[in-house]
């Protein structure tokens, strides 16, 4: 009760308005799952029925009766809740979209989906229920917790000075990764876009969406990792979000280690539903497909979306074709895979632009930018190497924490004293530069 008390109370202090609505749709989801959950029921009617032609027959009707029924409220259901998050999502271009109902929505339908597949047993506890929706620390931006995955941890739970000092430790380094590197990083993001595209060189272009894809990464990994650290200290083990993405040696290989909960969710309820790769190579291109322009939609209605999923599905069928012809196992051969990163490096910045230019006529412009085809406006010469004096240090300091090389050190040192001391300062320096900056908002919080 503490814990939900403590979330709602969270949830209205950053968002009052909708705190009625994540409170509505908890009830609907909490009922629609019960009715789901009729199965078991039957089940247990159908171990006790007697035998003979009469009961059998009585009971087939019984299940047929109940499986409509059943079908309808599960229709119903993924209605309700899709409804309200594309009713919100595509109102205005998404300028009243409620804190976090993107990531509850998709908990809510992951449990939804369970319980009716006979993969998870309805909740009767209204409380636990209500629980696993507003758990604060993974409420606004994920990660994307499965009911089975938390369900014994919210029953009961140890709650630990170890576990207390574990988890301040991996909070820490989120809020170093969003604090000293996300927003610093990223203000060579926004003077280009006060600069204006057709203002800037070439090599300035490159620099500013290397700068995005540093920002946006750890600005999410950094959540997910203060999400993990508040879930330890409160005795709840979070699933991993993010594994290094680039370090990645496909674009394929990227999206198995970027927001690796949401990727996990599309997999089992969209991908393998519709056949996965099950069903010939021409139905797998279709189901990547379709997975894609979900993950766009779900992102926003701009058409800058559809642009960033349909590249990826295309590099990715791409890759896949060159995996059967067998030219991904030579490149494979090269020490250290340096083309295949090469290629991850210089083509997931491209989506990213496409990711975050919302205007199609100001993206046409950077990429022309990038790309060299479409002449500048009263370029400055130099700008990049300006940039680069600024910025460099950060850049440098991204592709270090990018690598599995911090993690490491910090697995192998995290209970010596003199990393516990550094990570210490670490966080009263994140905490000045709070103070001293103000607010800088998680950027999936607009997602």
């Amino acid at each position: 009760m503490t814990l939900l008390s403590g979330s709602l109370i969270f949830y209205a202090y950053g968002e009052l308005k909708f705190l009625p609505l994540l409170l509505l749709s908890i009830v609907m989801n909490y009922f629609f799952g019960l009715h789901l959950g009729r199965r078991e029921q039957y089940r247990t009617e159908q171990a006790n029925a007697e035998t003979g032609i009469e009961s059998r027959l009585r009971t087939n009707k019984v299940k047929a009766k109940l499986n409509k029924r059943r079908r309808i409220v599960f229709l119903v259901a993924i209605a309700y809740n899709v409804g309200m998050l594309a009713a919100f999502k595509y109102v205005r271009g998404g300028a009243y979209l409620p804190l976090g109902i993107s990531f509850y929505t998709f908990q809510m339908l992951s449990y939804l989906i369970d319980v009716y597949r006979g993969d998870q047993r309805k909740e009767l506890s209204f409380l636990r229920f209500a629980t696993y929706i507003s758990m604060f620390p993974q409420l606004l931006s994920g990660p994307i917790v499965h009911y089975a995955k938390v369900r014994k941890e919210i029953i009961s739970r140890e709650f630990t000075a170890k576990g207390l000092q574990e988890g301040l430790k991996v909070f820490t380094l989120g809020l170093a990764a969003k604090v000293l590197l996300a927003d610093r990083v990223g203000l060579l993001w926004q003077e280009v876009q006060v600069t204006g595209f057709e203002s800037i060189s070439t090599p300035l272009a490159w620099l500013a969406a290397i700068a995005y894809s540093l920002k946006i990464y750890f600005d999410f990994y950094g959540y997910s990792l203060m999400a993990m650290g508040l879930g330890r200290m409160l005795g709840f083990t979070l699933p991993e979000n993010f594994r290094h993405p680039y370090m990645a040696t496909s674009v394929r290989d990227f999206y198995r280690r970027w927001h690796m909960t949401l990727g996990r969710w599309f997999r089992e309820y969209v991908y393998i539903p519709l056949g996965g790769n099950r069903r010939g190579e021409y139905r797998t291109v279709c189901h990547l497909l379709a997975v894609w322009l979900l993950t766009s939609v779900w992102h926003g209605s701009t058409a800058n979306f559809l642009v960033w999923g349909c590249l990826l599905w295309l590099a990715i069928v791409t890759e896949r074709q060159l995996e059967a012809l067998g030219v991904t196992r030579i490149l494979d051969k090269v020490p250290g895979k340096i083309f295949s990163r090469l290629y991850v490096w210089a083509y997931i910045p491209v989506t990213w632009v496409c990711f975050a230019i919302t205007d199609m006529e100001q993206l046409q412009v950077f990429l022309g930018r990038m790309f060299h085809v479409s002449p500048g406006i009263r370029v400055a010469q130099g700008d990049w190497h300006k940039a680069l004096m600024n910025y460099g240090l950060l850049f440098f300091a991204g592709a270090i924490a990018s690598t599995p090389l911090l993690r490491k050190l910090f697995e192998r040192f995290q209970n010596n004293w003199i990393l516990m001391a550094l990570l210490a300062a670490l966080f009263w320096v994140c905490v000045w530069r709070l103070q001293m900056e103000g607010q800088n908002p998680f950027m999936y919080l607009n997602f």
